[in-house]
């Protein structure tokens, strides 16, 4: 997940630099073109938060979608259909 850094407050804001490291980005304001990181726990759906912005929130319901497919198994194949025999 990358967003675009103007859209997540700075104080979430991570970017990783070049030697591999990650550190907050807190330039104000941001590259309009700038992409950031943001913590698993912003994104993760087992995480309690409150709605912080819209497209956040979207991210998490989907997390929670994918999740829930992975956890259940694959429904059954439909029956076949064979012709009236009779």
């Amino acid at each position: 997940m990358s967003p675009l850094a103007h859209t997540v407050p700075a104080e979430h804001r991570w970017i990783e630099l070049s030697d591999g490291r990650v550190t907050v980005y807190g330039v104000c304001p941001p590259d309009p073109f700038q992409r950031c990181r943001i913590e698993h726990r912003l994104a993760c759906p087992e995480q309690p938060l409150p709605d912080l912005w819209r497209w956040l929130t979207s991210l998490r319901e989907e997390n929670a979608r994918r999740a829930q497919r992975q956890r259940d198994p694959e429904p059954p194949p439909p029956p076949a259909l064979w012709p009236d025999a009779g």
